[in-house]
């Protein structure tokens, strides 16, 4: 892997460093910068690696504006068995980012243009200034100002961290007035902000049979419920099968945990909404509120481009590991469903899970079920004739009264003849 828009190699941390990662943040990709790898891809290794990853992030949470924090992760990476940092850095929401020490300036701004940093134009500059989003979290005022954030350092601690009296600076939960932020809002032990979870008798909207909501309290404890209710109604379900009896959950988990992550992270607050969740008879929903982010084209997002859209609640849920890397949400998901599960709008993106085929979900056989059904039973008696009823029933995963049903169809079709007795009989498949 050789240097390129996305990837820049250092054989050892240099006073540059940040120069790099401001050219990152002011590209709509984001890029990856490897400590401790020559120029030409050779690894070197770096020592100290443990006392230069602490440098790493103080330097970026000191030297960038706006704050960059939640944007990058810093990891340590063993390579030809010598260990390296890697530098995952987002692309950034508030664009332009530029040196602190000199400003929003062409000394300050840089951008990635092929595989070197360019300075940025001031026209440029004054352009993304303009477009800068306005109405982020981190900038928009708590509707309240007596908010108490016991649950989220409870789960600070749980992760082995410790939350102290700066933490509101930390955490970035002040506006640039210094008054609580709707990140902060959102992340304290009581609020306004409800996520529901719903389930429909049918394949609409119209019979409604169930209505959860969690929230009320700290997003964190809100996600945790969500995730809980989840896991329950996403039913494990045997298929039918022979000779073995495979057992699969209606919507693969991993992919639905990122999805439900994702909404969370990555929902449009500014407008009031969270995001919800919808079981259908056939399927399930997630909606977020809010498109793809400012600059963000469907090639970026399937691609796993990060660009957080409340990097506080991202910096948050990667602390606390809801989050487990920077953009690898969406390729978890593609790793195991298609790109047409998401629809993706100006003001909501939509993911929709189809249960997997040949699950009885309902607890009755449908006619495409039937149809299996008659085929196994066949193909199990022409193996062993003298099967019984609850044997069949056992192998292919339905009721003995199902069963019942479709040897009663299949004799009187002409494709099942019964010889002998019940106890000492068997079964004849006609071809």
């Amino acid at each position: 892997m050789t240097e390129s828009n996305r990837i820049e190699y250092k054989e050892r941390l240099t006073d540059s460093l940040e120069k790099e990662v401001v050219a990152f943040l002011n590209t709509h990709e984001g890029g990856v910068i490897y400590i401790g790898i020559q120029s030409e891809g050779s690894v070197m290794g770096v020592t100290g690696a443990d006392d230069v990853h602490l440098k790493i992030k103080d330097r970026l949470r000191n030297n960038i504006l706006p704050s960059c924090m939640g944007l990058f992760e810093v990891v340590l990476e063993v390579r030809d068995k010598k260990v390296c940092i890697r530098i995952t850095v987002a692309a950034g929401p508030e664009k332009p980012y530029y040196l602190k020490k000199l400003g929003m300036s062409e000394k300050g701004c840089y951008l990635r243009v092929g595989s070197a940093c360019e300075p940025m134009p001031v026209s440029m500059i004054e352009k993304l200034f303009s477009q800068r989003t306005r109405n982020s979290i981190g900038n928009m005022l708590s509707p309240r100002a007596d908010l108490r954030f016991e649950q989220l350092k409870i789960y600070y601690q749980e992760s082995g961290y410790q939350l102290n009296e700066h933490f509101f600076n930390t955490l970035e939960l002040l506006t640039p007035e210094g008054k609580l932020n709707y990140a902060a809002y959102l992340l304290a032990d009581e609020n306004g902000v409800s996520i529901k979870v719903a389930k429909y008798s049918g394949t609409t909207r119209v019979d409604l049979v169930e209505n959860n909501e969690y929230g009320y309290c700290s997003l964190i404890r809100a996600v945790q419920r969500v995730l809980e209710k989840l896991e329950v109604e996403n039913k494990t379900f045997a298929k039918i099968s022979y000779p073995k009896r495979l057992e699969q959950r209606l919507i693969d988990a991993t992919a639905l945990r990122e999805a439900v992550i994702n909404a969370i992270v990555h929902n449009d607050y500014s407008n009031g909404l969270p995001p919800k969740f919808e079981f259908f008879s056939d399927r399930m929903e997630i909606t977020s509120m809010g498109g793809l982010p400012f600059g963000v084209t469907k090639d970026d997002f399937f691609s796993g481009l990060s660009s957080p859209r409340n990097k506080e609640i991202m910096r948050v849920f990667r602390d606390i590991e809801l989050v487990e890397h920077l953009g690898s949400g969406i390729p978890r998901i593609l790793d195991r469903y298609s790109q047409d599960i998401f629809t993706l709008s100006d003001n909501y993106l939509r993911v929709t899970f189809l249960y997997h085929e040949d699950f009885d979900v309902s607890g009755k056989s449908s006619g495409k079920s039937s149809g299996k059904s008659s085929k196994l039973i066949l193909s199990i008696l022409r193996e062993k004739p003298e099967s019984t009823i609850p044997e069949l029933a056992e192998k292919i995963a339905i009721s003995t009264r199902a069963v019942e049903k479709q040897i009663k169809t299949l004799r009187e079709s002409g494709k099942l003849v019964r010889k002998g007795g019940r106890k000492e009989g068997y079964w004849e498949v006609i071809e």
